[in-house]
């Protein structure tokens, strides 16, 4: 048991999701900064000053100026401004990964055998169709 799975560990796919997992973490992170140090700053100050991320409900009533001042109180609030800095990222990374795959399948996609429907007559050489038994341009008898 224990040599199958030293073989399991070892193969190549599980390496290759390890790697990726980790790389998939760091790009996370990249992402997360670009959106919450970039992007986010940009919109707000086009908006007029707006942090996103201190767009929130306090469940409790009560006024709060910041998202960590009602965390503080202890209030349940419902966090609408840190989910839109969420769903950006999703977007960027999601986006992200379509664009690498479209250029890996690019790379991948094998060049599919086309499909032959002619062949040339072996004594006037035009082209006919592959099913011809005679060719119609010279009319010779064609083999096969």
């Amino acid at each position: 048991m224990f040599k199958e799975f030293k073989e399991f560990a070892v193969k190549g796919s599980v390496i290759d999701l390890a790697i990726g997992v980790i790389i998939g973490g760091a790009f996370g992170k990249i992402v997360s900064s670009l959106v919450n140090d970039i992007i986010m700053p940009i919109i707000g100050g086009i908006i007029g000053k707006v942090d996103f991320s201190n767009f929130f409900i306090s469940l409790d009533r009560t006024r709060y100026a910041t998202l960590q001042e009602a965390k503080s109180a202890g209030a349940a609030t419902i966090n609408y401004g840190v989910f839109l800095n969420v769903a950006i990222e999703f977007l960027i990374i999601s986006f992200s990964l379509f664009l690498v795959i479209r250029q890996i399948n690019k790379l991948r996609k094998d060049k599919e055998p086309e499909l032959v429907t002619s062949k040339k007559c072996e004594f006037c050489f035009s082209e006919i169709p592959i099913e011809a038994t005679r060719c119609p341009h010279c009319t010779s008898k064609l083999e096969g």
